[in-house]
């Protein structure tokens, strides 16, 4: 027997008052439903009272915590602007589709069906996110390129590369320092690091460079 996908229920209801409380209830109860019929496995529910406008939600967050971990497959909401309204419901829309996550709605009865401008508005942002991380890799690029014409020699510090990446943050003082005194600037060799697997910021570069020189007057 095949498991059941997970899912989470989410509902909101746009103000504080005690008369919503009966709505959160009711959105819970139809959602469940929903899930039932499509075979799903409620893992967890999160009911807000709370501006679509806004997102501040500590039950949101939560459910985008949990879509990042991968912790469930479907998102089941009575419609849209219970995720949120304007652009935060963009954003959020974007977000989850980011993750993998689809999303069920009691008014398509199954898969959220988007507006062909929502959909437009989607599809811009992807592309917007796309020419960002290329412009970000091209930075990359250019600092080795600038480290390597003033004499830095990448292929002798390779083995100097955290093997996970993320592992540890212990930067390579002495080649930091070697660059520094190249005339390379803080981002650029932050950027030369990053190109040898090294993930850090200027400011923790310059961070450690400024450590380094205390110590060694």
């Amino acid at each position: 027997m095949q498991n059941k996908q997970a899912a989470v229920i989410y509902c909101r209801v746009s103000t504080k008052k005690e008369s919503q409380e009966a709505s959160l209830a009711r959105q819970e109860e139809e959602l469940r439903k929903i899930a039932s019929l499509n075979d799903l496995l409620v893992v967890d529910c999160y009911k807000e009272q709370a501006s679509g406008y806004s997102l501040e939600r500590e039950g949101l967050f939560s459910v985008l915590d949990l879509a990042r971990q991968k912790r469930f497959s479907h998102l089941l909401i009575t419609d849209d602007t219970r995720l949120g309204r304007g652009k935060a419901k963009i954003a959020l829309l974007y977000q989850f589709k980011k993750y993998g996550v689809t999303i069920f709605t009691l008014s398509n009865q199954g898969e959220l069906v988007l507006s062909e401008a929502d959909e437009m508005v989607l599809e811009i942002v992807s592309l917007v996110e796309e020419y960002q991380r290329k412009l970000h890799n091209l930075k990359i690029k250019r600092g080795m390129r600038v480290a390597v014409q003033k004499g830095f020699r990448p292929e002798q510090n390779l083995k100097h590369a955290p093997a996970g990446g993320r592992e540890a943050m212990e930067l390579p003082i002495e080649e930091i320092s070697a660059l520094r005194n190249k005339g390379l600037t803080f981002k650029e060799i932050a950027m030369t690091l990053n190109g040898l697997g090294y993930e850090c910021s200027k400011a923790t570069v310059h961070r450690h460079y400024q450590k380094y020189v205390r110590t060694n007057g």
